[in-house]
């Protein structure tokens, strides 16, 4: 690829990777999602030859959006028409944490799905020839006593599961219906993303606006970026009876609990299994931890809050921002815990950078840290 010329005609200096040539992406085959552990052979090659010669163009990473979404480049806050390489060190640390998370989250499933046996394990139905004396089919030694209680036993109504594993949309939908129907006091739901699609909303009204016609309570957390999407807005307008939503800047993963009795989250993360819950002990704790998000929450309907003003040309994203550079996010995870796109999260740290006079993204931190916006006290 020569290294001065071509299509492009933003600056450019030589030496340090040239910007993409428009023939490029004519023959290109388009990037495929993959995990970080199969790593594609342009986006190897790309991010090879940042460490080489230090950066490569933003342009030239359009086409292996990999290399951004691990963490392996990141813009260089000097001139965001570049991108930085992270230090391999560094990457393979980031990434290992993210499989460390996925192993603890496997093992918690592993401890769940004991728990939902034990009552099971516990009530000690014997096995071998014998045991079809206890269910009244069998020719085994038993009094007829043991017989009877055995066909009782298998005639009583079967109680719910403590954590019941559910697969498939069809499994999961209709285990909340279910709870929807016999759901008379409140519903508690946190929806993690700044965005709930409008195909998602047309469906909801009808349950929603069922519970809300028999008297039930609706309270709903999102993250602050939903503040901006009308669409949902419009969606609460529409509903009639008691609702409220708030807004945080960090909620935990999707969380729905009907009457502080059974509750649903999910069990992957492409939200194709979940587990209900009615464990008594674990529904507190899950709706506790919702009251205690819901007080530091801001109000956004019926009666939305007023913006909180600039403070020192700092909005309040741009310190919620500021406080996941300090702890060494890179620009996709800080996007991933706030429910924004890469892109607009790099806007802010541009326009954090500009008003604290940063040069550099090391020296922007330490800026962060001596201006005082994440001063004692201060919240999310």
């Amino acid at each position: 690829m020569p290294r001065d010329t071509g299509p492009y005609r933003g600056p450019y200096r030589p030496g340090t990777g040239a910007p993409p040539d428009a023939t490029a992406d004519a023959t290109t085959a388009p990037h495929r999602p993959h995990r970080a552990d199969e790593p594609c052979a342009p986006g190897s090659a790309l991010y090879v030859r940042a460490l080489r010669e230090g950066r490569v163009h933003s342009r030239e990473a359009e086409t292996v959006p990999c290399l951004v979404d691990f963490g392996l480049l990141h813009p260089d806050v000097d001139d965001m028409q570049w991108l930085l390489p992270s230090k391999p060190a560094n990457a393979l640390r980031r990434l290992l944490r993210g499989i460390e998370e996925e192993v603890t989250h496997e093992r918690q499933r592993e401890e769940e799905l004991a728990a939902a046996f034990q009552p099971l394990l516990a009530m000690g139905f014997p096995s071998g020839p014998g045991a079809g004396v206890l269910a009244g089919t069998g020719t085994g030694t038993g009094t007829g006593a043991e017989a009877g209680a055995g066909a009782a036993s298998t005639s009583a109504p079967a109680t719910p599961s403590a954590i019941t594993p559910l697969k498939g949309l069809p499994h999961i939908t209709a285990a909340m219906d279910q709870a929807v129907s016999h759901c008379t006091r409140e519903v508690l739901t946190i929806q993690p993303g700044g965005f709930r699609p409008i195909s998602d909303l047309g469906a909801a009204p009808p349950r929603e606006q069922s519970l809300l016609s028999r008297g039930c309570r609706m309270r709903t957390l999102y993250q602050h970026t939903t503040r901006h999407a009308f669409p949902v807005i419009a969606h609460f307008e529409r509903l009639e009876g008691d609702v409220e939503v708030r807004t945080l800047s960090e909620v935990t993963e999707q969380l729905v609990v009907f009457d502080r009795t059974v509750a649903f989250v999910p069990a992957d993360r492409d939200f194709g299994e979940a587990l209900e819950i009615r464990a008594p002990a674990l529904v507190g704790y899950l709706a506790t931890l919702f009251d205690r998000l819901w007080q530091l929450a801001t109000p956004l309907f019926p009666h939305p809050a007023a913006p909180q003003p600039a403070e020192n040309g700092v909005t309040a994203r741009q310190r919620t921002i500021a406080e996941l550079l300090v702890e060494g996010l890179t620009d996709a995870d800080i996007a991933e815990r706030l429910g924004m796109n890469v892109r607009t999260v790099r806007v802010h740290i541009a326009k954090l950078a500009r008003n604290l006079g940063s040069t550099s993204r090391t020296q922007l931190g330490f800026l962060i840290g001596r201006s005082g916006i994440l001063g004692p006290g201060q919240t999310r």
